[in-house]
């Protein structure tokens, strides 16, 4: 097979959700160097994004869906991973709350929780806590609506006045070795201050949005960071973050009442 048609042909296959290197092998009877040769064309050309062991698509700036299907999807799983990064949450902690559905599931299981200081530009989230006697710090900016969360200029500056001791970040997509994908350069660029500000990093995400490059906004990280998830993450993926070195995984288990 000429070059140019095999090239294509792993376009495709990538494109179609095989992105590991030892499934491209095989599927392709090819040794690993191919591989790892024709996927680097690939990414030069910015056709696909090269990631710890394979590839994923580039994306092409997926429409976002609206604030009320992403409140219903993945209700049971975003609940288990909220429980489980809640015990990370100790009496006497600063932290911040990103915007985002998992997020605001996390603040339903802080509430109550009056010995803790919530830092937050997720507006889910505000009337939860407040309700609930918890002291809240609402970061300023532009209202996003599609996410009910506030970013920006206003909220850029505001974080350099505060530090955490954790802070918790939703996600569009996670991409071992590369970070967070998010739809707008605003959002990608507020995560990165977030995370500058914080002793610790909780990325919480439903498993379907691990190595998924949907967007084309990017915050890396480079520092350690703790991966919160749902089991159903399969473990090839999982094991792609593990071996990062700087990553610490933690997959919640969905109680048989939820699920």
């Amino acid at each position: 097979m000429k070059v140019e048609k095999r090239r294509e042909a792993m376009l495709k296959a990538v494109l179609s959700g095989m992105n590991d290197v030892a499934a491209l092998c095989e599927h392709f009877g090819m040794s690993e160097a191919t591989v790892r040769r024709d996927l680097r064309a690939l990414a030069d050309e910015r056709r696909i994004v090269r990631t710890y062991g394979g590839a994923a698509s580039v994306g092409m700036h997926e429409p976002e869906e609206s604030l009320d299907t992403r409140r219903e999807s993945y209700r049971e799983q975003k609940e288990a991973i909220a429980r489980a990064a809640a015990r990370h949450v100790q009496d006497g902690d600063t932290i911040f709350l990103d915007g985002g559905t998992t997020t605001a599931a996390l603040a339903r299981c802080l509430a109550g929780r009056t010995e803790i200081h919530v830092v937050t530009n997720n507006l889910l989230a505000v009337n939860t806590l407040a309700a609930a006697d918890v002291r809240v710090t609402l970061i300023g900016g532009d209202v996003r609506p599609s996410s009910m969360s506030t970013l920006g200029p206003i909220a850029q500056v505001a974080l350099t006045r505060v530090t955490f001791d954790k802070a918790f970040l939703g996600a569009d997509g996670v991409v071992a070795g590369r970070g967070l994908c998010e739809a707008t350069a605003e959002q990608a660029f507020l995560k990165e201050c977030i995370a500058g500000q914080a002793a610790g990093v909780f990325v919480l995400v439903t498993s379907n949005k691990l190595e998924r490059a949907n967007q084309q906004h990017w915050t890396p990280l480079e520092r350690n960071w703790t991966l919160v998830t749902d089991a159903w993450a399969e473990a090839p993926v999982l094991a792609r973050f593990e071996e990062r070195g700087n990553v610490t995984v933690e997959t919640a288990q969905v109680t048989s009442k939820e699920s």
